[in-house]
């Protein structure tokens, strides 16, 4: 059965069953092997495409590659404490050691893939300019601002060049239902909750183009 094929619900049960033996398993301090590393970075492969480059399947899977790993340290453990809402990461992350969290993180940092793309073109200038100027008159900051101007984030900023176009449509377009939430315990994400209040779907959707181009 395909990647595509998979339920939800049949995915988050093979997803526990990959990873739940072998991680309990595992002393939590141990360091981290070359063997159980590749293991575990063939199994990321099955939602985040090859080199986590991404994946197109039932839904947009992100990409991974390039990634900050404060940034992805940070997520992992809000999937953990159900800060996030994700079902299937839910299970993925809170088998993960912390020794494993930090070798992941520093992995998905090194690889570079060619974006995935497919987003469409009409709407590429808009996105540039509202990543480089913002839109004052709606008193949202340049994305750059905080991603860098090649978007490529930094520390617990987030990379956005390359990013599945439709992933991060979908992302903005819910930040309030999946992120953020235990309001008593926010991370660093929380600034974005205003600013994707603040964006139309049109500035989404152009500026979710303009960063599915950049490499």
């Amino acid at each position: 059965m395909k990647v595509t094929e998979l339920t939800p619900a049949l995915l988050t049960a093979v997803l526990v069953a990959g990873v739940s033996g072998a991680s309990f398993a595992q002393d939590k301090s141990a360091p981290v092997s070359a063997q159980e590393l590749k293991a575990k970075t063939d199994y990321c492969k099955t939602c985040h495409g090859l080199s986590g480059q991404g994946f197109r399947g039932s839904f947009p899977m992100p990409r991974l590659a390039g990634q900050q790993p404060e940034y992805v340290k940070n997520q992992l453990q809000a999937f953990i404490e159900r800060r996030r809402t994700n079902p299937v990461m839910f299970n993925v992350a809170h088998v993960l050691t912390p020794a494993m969290v930090t070798a992941l993180s520093a992995y998905f940092k090194d690889l570079v893939p060619k974006p995935l793309g497919g987003a469409p073109r009409d709407s590429l200038a808009a996105g540039a300019k509202i990543y480089e100027e913002g839109v004052p008159a709606a008193d949202v900051p340049p994305c750059a601002s905080c991603h860098g101007p090649d978007a490529k984030g930094a520390d617990a900023f987030p990379r956005l060049a390359g990013q599945l176009h439709d992933y991060m449509i979908k992302k903005l377009t819910n930040w309030d239902k999946e992120r953020g939430q235990d309001k008593a315990n926010p991370d660093s994400s929380a600034v974005m909750e205003p600013i994707a209040h603040k964006l139309t779907q049109a500035h989404i959707k152009a500026v979710a183009a303009y960063l599915s181009t950049l490499e």
